[in-house]
């Protein structure tokens, strides 16, 4: 049974404070909750709202963002709740029950919240649905002929770069705007556009094939052993963490000559002022830690 353990991560709206957990917790859904007769299929949420101070939860990915009432300061609670939520998790019991057809086929309401990350040129917005399957990277309108969510989203003036993950859209900006008079518009978009059901990506289109499940395990069955380790040490270690930044790192070669790894940096650890200290002091020394004399350097792509 996996280890999870839960760190407090605040977001840019002051009422709501992310959980996260070193584990993914969904991987298919997302789910809103309003209250505690809505919580039914989730027995972690309706523990949660015994809290008085409880107002709203989202689950998705590898957090719960819990929304609260103004009676306390999430400073005052965090700790209590960030250790309620571990011990629940560590007794291995379910997050989310969907075993009856009135729970996965409720509609849940689009929901969208802003949230800051270490790139200050980029800004992510989380939704409470699952967007897409696998993660997307569009640095300019000609790349998005397969998705018409991107290109919608580059149309507005002051949009750099998109990045699509399972829940979120993480949005590069040009210098030139401020997030203080953009943010607004672009969530109040974004949630537009996913509640219309609008199409995100064409699955059909040969760039989403790549990304499929099948083509990405053919792909990693393809990987000398040594390779396929390295992959499953940053999907277990390092792609939760920089998921909840609002990016994403995908292995893309290793020399055993030279026993260095290169990697792709997307959304906003592309270019992050931050990106390249976390890449030495942290992935590398990880690298060089668990792989011992296989892993000297690991360099990075920027996407």
């Amino acid at each position: 049974m996996v280890k999870h353990v839960i760190t407090p991560k605040p977001t840019n709206n002051n009422a709501i404070l992310k959980f996260e957990s070193s584990h993914f917790l969904t991987r298919n859904e997302s789910f809103e909750f309003n209250n505690i007769d809505e919580a039914k299929p989730s027995p972690l949420a309706q523990q949660l709202f015994y809290l008085p101070f409880v107002k709203k939860i989202y689950i998705s990915g590898n957090f719960i963002a819990v929304e609260r009432y103004d009676i306390v300061e999430w400073s005052d609670v965090q700790q209590e709740v960030a250790e309620q939520i571990e011990t629940y998790l560590n007794t291995g019991s379910a997050v989310v029950e969907t075993t009856s057809a009135e729970n996965t086929s409720k509609k849940v309401p689009i929901t969208v919240y802003a949230e800051s990350t270490p790139n200050p040129s980029v800004l992510k917005f989380v939704a409470n649905k699952k967007l897409v399957t696998s993660s997307h990277e569009f640095t300019s309108i000609d790349d998005t002929s397969y998705s018409p969510m991107a290109k919608a989203l580059f149309h507005f003036p002051f949009v750099k770069g998109v990045f699509l993950d399972e829940n979120y859209v993480s949005i590069t900006k040009y210098d030139m705007a401020e997030w203080s008079d953009i943010t607004l518009e672009l969530r109040e978009f974004i949630r537009a556009y996913i509640e219309d059901s609008k199409t995100i990506i064409n699955e059909n289109a040969e760039q989403a094939k790549l990304k499929t499940t099948s083509a990405l395990d053919k792909t990693y069955e393809a990987l000398d052993d040594t390779s396929k380790e390295i992959v499953n040490i940053l999907e277990e270690y390092v792609k939760p963490a920089v998921a909840s930044d609002g990016g994403n790192i995908e292995f893309q070669s290793y020399d055993a000559e030279t026993k260095t790894v290169s990697v792709l940096l997307q959304g906003a650890c592309s270019g992050c002022p931050s990106s390249t200290f976390t890449l030495k002091s942290g992935i590398e020394n990880m690298l060089r830690e668990m792989m011992k004399g296989r892993v000297e350097t690991v360099e990075a792509i920027n996407g």
